[in-house]
């Protein structure tokens, strides 16, 4: 049977996205099978199934959720975690891998583990500036862990720190093959002149960022174009061809959406800051504040440091309204904006795939 190298994440698309870079950069030089392990009911499975990588199979596992507070439910996620363990191993004992690579999320860890104990090699990934529950779990795991930063080294024990490489973060490369004139066909009577601002709300969708939008709606009326990408549980306004364009998910055409984008309203997850610094696209960043580590708080700062992004803690509505407006007006603030955020490592993904090729050769 053809040989393979395993790839796991999920649970959010900035599990996903950056693993599926890496995946299209292996392809240059890695002929065999490439499997990608995630979570039945993760928004890994649709990422995946529609990424057009030849050869990539998706497989599903019991999977858990690693919560940091206490809930009764962390109880029963040990048996989906260890029920994930067994499932691998079996998995991996019937038909091993040549490497594991683990892009981050809680689904990883079984996978992982289990990779672990048999002996096969780890590559790893880490997005944030310091390293997430996941990350920490796996390290004395993996053979090598890529990180966005130098800072980064910072999070790791001692012990680890040799292993630890700078990489930056995976980007798709499909995301530079943008067409403006594809992303308007997509959005009939979209007027020329008129700025485009895109908002991105996260894979998941983001209800502080989606009622921040709908709220300031009337106010932008006639003065830009938005592409709201909203997620789940939200229902959006409805569409206004020339003005208002909501989406639950933007999939394969994301790259002619970002090609004609003038601005971005986001999160501050660590992919979606990367693939707009790497694109020019300044805007406004609102990173998630309750129920988080301060992972995206970090992370926002960060990027606000180049002066391409306006970073807004929990904005009230017209807060935002007033900040977002008075972007869309002056192109030249933003054009000055764009200017500094062109200054990221675009070559993650290949310096990535080239490690597992050398791993895997080193191993054999």
């Amino acid at each position: 049977m053809e040989q393979r190298i395993v790839f796991t994440g999920g649970g959010t698309g900035g599990h996903v996205y950056p693993g599926l870079a890496v995946a299209w950069a292996l392809r240059r030089s890695w002929s065999g099978r490439i499997t990608w392990v995630g979570s039945r009911r993760g928004i890994e499975a649709e990422i995946v199934g529609s990424s057009g990588i030849d050869g990539l199979e998706f497989r599903h596992i019991p999977s858990g959720k690693l919560r940091r507070y206490l809930s009764f439910q962390n109880f029963i996620d040990i048996f989906k975690i260890l029920g994930g363990f067994v499932h691998c191993m079996i998995d991996f004992l019937k038909d091993p891998p040549a490497a594991i690579f683990s892009k981050g999320g809680y689904v990883t860890v079984p996978p992982v583990w289990a990779a672990g104990l048999l002996k096969i090699p780890v590559i790893s990934h880490e997005s944030d500036l310091d390293p997430g529950l996941a990350t920490r779990l796996n390290m004395k795991k993996s053979s090598a862990i890529f990180v966005a930063y130098k800072d980064s080294i910072q999070y790791f024990p001692d012990s680890i720190k040799p292993r630890v490489h700078v990489s930056g973060n995976p980007i798709r490369e499909d995301l530079f093959r943008g067409d403006p004139r594809e992303g308007r066909s997509l959005f009939p009577g979209i007027r020329e002149g008129v700025p485009v601002v895109v908002v991105l709300g996260g894979s998941l969708g983001a209800v502080q960022v989606n009622n921040l939008v709908q709220e300031n709606l009337p106010r932008l009326r006639g003065k830009a174009v938005i592409i709201h990408q909203y997620g789940k549980q939200w229902q959006p306004p409805g569409e206004e061809p020339g003005f208002y364009y909501p989406r639950d998910f933007i999939g394969p055409e994301m790259k002619h959406v970002l090609a004609m984008a003038d601005l971005a309203v986001a999160r501050a997850g660590a992919g979606t800051l990367w693939e707009l610094g790497v694109l020019t696209i300044p805007g406004i960043l609102i990173p998630l504040t309750a129920g988080s580590r301060g992972d995206q708080i970090r992370n926002a700062r960060i990027f606000e440091q180049t002066g391409a992004y306006q970073v807004m803690m929990d904005p009230e509505a017209e807060e935002f309204g007033t900040a977002l407006e008075s972007l869309i007006a002056n192109r030249q603030k933003r054009e000055e904006m764009a200017s500094h955020a062109d200054a990221l490592p675009r070559d993650a993904a290949g310096i990535i795939a080239d490690r597992i090729m050398t791993i895997i050769q080193q191993s054999g």
